[in-house]
């Protein structure tokens, strides 16, 4: 791109310009009919959006639209606080304790699966009782009682002559079993356990969404087994003790795939995959208390916060404008794209904006400047060996990559640390903090190097 830098030029404004109109606020969408072509027999009406979080293209049976909200965390939105009590009758004393982490971390991924960032889940013992107290930000009530009160638990269940164990009592089978299979119903051994992943899929004859179920490698042997001497029988799908299933197996089903069908809408079918991908919860949980919380962070501590970040952002712009003259004006500029680049990627992602992470964007803009300080002093120090203007800057900027790349490269490394490692507000630090510094490297040597070529000649 050395000798072409008004294409590379021309790409960084249409950066910007989506940048810009995805950060913006939304206004009154525009529409314009396109002209009738030759060999098209209609005239189409296209819809577009013009700013804000909603990106939309509606022409003739193409319709596309999706939302980019900024994602807030807990301190700047707040969200939904609710109390769960784990039910540990038949827990042996010694393992409760490990049965409540072991209940936490399948919550945990729950919310994940569920795109709900940087949750609070923690865990409690009041007298006997062990509780866990979720916090989820940017979720309603009912939201959050749907996706952490209910079981997920799966099993699969056969006439008992094939079963194994004594008759049980009718009262104690599954919702519906009764009416399927009689009380001579036995539970085969593969459960929720025995599972590797679940999908969302759609019936290719009816269109409609089903769960699709793919076992681990002894799952799979077991469904094969179990299938096998069932031909002809039926099987029975139970979730969360609910019969929700019963097909006749038509022959043996080998590796290791099922599918669960019904009445299902999409959300319902998403909601199913992703308890059961979460893993079925290792003891019960019940609802003790669930309410709304307001941000923890007052509205006035969040604007001077972001007051201070603008002012910080004036001051090194001044700071650079006086020392370096034409070069510091620049290099204010290409800080400013840098601004709206990272931005956008925050609403693209997105990334859950805590405070947290407004630092670790707030840093990542030091050193953002940091890197222009260091091309500019070398461009310096080739200026005063006798160096032309041009040659000198593409020297600096060559001859201080090294130095930009390592130190770059030692931050990207602690970010991800920081993130493998750490939880909730540390990892939001992290991901912005690493995303800032990438979208840095690409602001100094890019897009500064482009606008001294294009305007900065001499």
């Amino acid at each position: 791109m050395k000798k072409h830098p008004r294409l590379l030029f021309g790409f960084i404004v249409i950066l910007t310009a989506l940048a810009v109109i995805l950060l913006m606020p939304q206004t009154k969408p525009f529409s314009f009919k396109t002209p009738k072509l030759p060999g098209l027999n209609r005239v189409y009406t296209i819809t577009l959006p013009f700013g804000g979080s909603t990106i939309a293209l509606h022409a003739g049976k193409l319709q596309f639209e999706k939302t980019y909200p900024f994602q807030e965390g807990l301190d700047l939105a707040g969200g939904t606080s609710v109390t769960l009590r784990a039910d540990m009758k038949g827990i042996p004393q010694d393992q409760r304790s490990s049965a409540a982490d072991a209940a936490r971390l399948v919550l945990i991924r729950r919310v994940n699966l569920f795109g709900v960032k940087e949750p609070t889940i923690q865990t409690a013992q009041v007298g006997g009782d062990y509780r866990l107290i979720v916090d989820l930000p940017g979720v309603n009530v009912n939201q959050a009682v749907s996706l952490i009160g209910s079981t997920a638990q799966l099993s699969f269940w056969e006439l008992g002559a094939s079963g194994s164990g004594a008759l049980l009592d009718p009262s104690t089978l599954p919702l519906g079993m009764t009416q399927v299979l009689g009380p001579d119903a036995r539970q085969t051994d593969l459960t929720g356990k025995d599972l590797k992943n679940s999908t969302v899929t759609f019936d290719p004859n009816t269109g409609k969404p089903q769960v699709q179920l793919q076992f681990t490698d002894q799952g799979g042997k077991k469904f094969a087994d179990i299938t096998g001497r069932n031909v002809g029988k039926l099987l029975v799908i139970v979730l969360d003790n609910q019969v929700i299933q019963a097909p006749t197996v038509q022959q043996q089903i080998v590796g290791g795939t099922a599918v669960i069908t019904g009445s299902y809408t999409q959300d319902q079918a998403n909601q199913i995959a992703i308890e059961l991908q979460a893993g079925a919860l290792p003891v019960p949980l019940t609802i003790l208390e669930q309410h709304s919380i307001g941000a923890t962070l007052g509205a006035s501590s969040l604007k001077k916060s972001l007051f201070a970040g603008i002012l910080g952002i004036i001051v090194i712009v001044l700071f650079m404008t006086a020392l370096y003259g034409g070069l510091g004006i620049v290099a204010s500029m290409a800080l400013i794209l840098y601004t709206l680049f990272v931005l956008a990627i925050f609403k693209l992602i997105p990334v859950t904006l805590t405070l947290a992470g407004i630092a670790g964007l707030i840093l990542s803009i030091g050193m953002a400047v940091d890197a222009n300080i260091l091309i500019f002093e070398r461009t310096k120090e080739e200026l005063r060996l006798g160096k032309k203007y041009s040659q000198a800057i593409e020297l600096g900027f060559s001859r201080a990559w090294s130095s930009i790349r390592d130190s770059n490269i030692s931050t990207l490394i602690t970010s991800f640390i920081l993130f493998k490692f750490g939880t909730g507000v540390v990892r939001g630090f992290a991901l912005t903090l690493a995303i800032g510094v990438l979208v840095s490297m690409f602001s100094a040597i890019i897009v500064t190097r482009t606008f001294l070529r294009v305007f900065h000649r001499k």
